[in-house]
């Protein structure tokens, strides 16, 4: 046997590796499922048993009811769509001026000297404190939420694009300046795809953080929104109304977080 054969046998496992994992995953969605059954399940009966009053916690069936209704009856989706929007702009903001920021920054010690310490300063203040001061600024439309959703987002992305710039092989530069490559071309050829990982992680993150400062800001000041929503169904006592609503966010984060992934896997492929 040669030593390609061996090393593929190796990666291929032995026989009773293949099936242990083949077993691992054909029990992993059943006993998923009948994790949530379980939950679910106690939920229910705990609820129904200790006599607890619906505005303080109400039933799995009561909560899906609702989100059945806020669903058929389309009245999610205005809401579903402003939040939806605030967190997309935010995080294609957040995302447009890391990226641009970062690379100043990790190609420029001059620019890092200048900039960091108010970066640093910024990081430092709690974001949903200066929130309501976008509110003032620039008022209880669709924009202080953006900008809220782009700033709570911009720190994570912008700290790990400056690391994966910095990260770039030495000996690849080294070899792209004695081809006498022009920036732009070792920039592209070389700094990007060490920055790509660092970017999609701080992505991952950033559109989460993207989701959490729309909802803020929607808490603060707004009459539409998810985060609307549940201040006034809050307000209201309708629990069942505020989980139906926190279904909705859940499934939004999922989404989004999976559509970073996606993309990640399309342009990050090596790792």
């Amino acid at each position: 046997m040669t030593a390609i054969d061996n090393s593929a046998a190796l990666s291929r496992g032995s026989p009773a590796e293949t099936v242990a994992k083949l077993s691992v995953e054909s029990f992993k969605a059943p006993m998923v499922l009948a994790s949530m059954v379980l939950f679910f399940g106690t939920w229910q009966f705990a609820v129904w048993a200790l006599e607890v009053q619906s505005f303080i916690l109400p039933t799995p069936s009561a909560i899906a009811a609702q989100a059945w209704v806020d669903v058929s009856t389309g009245f999610i989706w205005p809401h579903f769509t402003r939040t939806f929007t605030e967190v997309a702009f935010g995080f294609v903001i957040s995302v447009t001026v890391a990226t641009i920021l970062g690379t100043i920054i990790a190609l420029n010690r001059a620019a890092e000297i200048l900039f960091y310490p108010y970066i640093l300063i910024i990081q430092t203040v709690p974001k949903v404190a200066i929130a309501p001061l976008f509110v003032i600024w620039f008022g209880f439309g669709i924009e202080s939420k953006v900008v809220t959703a782009a700033m709570i987002a911009f720190f994570p992305m912008l700290v790990n694009i400056i690391a994966g710039l910095k990260s770039a092989d030495e000996r690849r530069l080294l070899l792209m300046r004695a081809y006498r490559a022009g920036p732009m071309k070792t920039y592209l050829s070389v700094r990007v795809p060490s920055m790509l990982p660092y970017m999609f992680a701080g992505m991952e993150t950033g559109i989460i953080f993207a989701t959490l400062g729309a909802i803020v800001g929607e808490f603060i000041g707004a009459s539409s929104g998810l985060g609307a929503l549940i201040v006034q169904r809050q307000a209201a006592m309708d629990t069942a109304g505020v989980f139906s609503a926190l279904i909705f966010l859940s499934t939004m984060g999922l989404v989004l977080n999976g559509a970073v992934r996606t993309l990640k896997a399309r342009f990050v492929y090596w790792t």
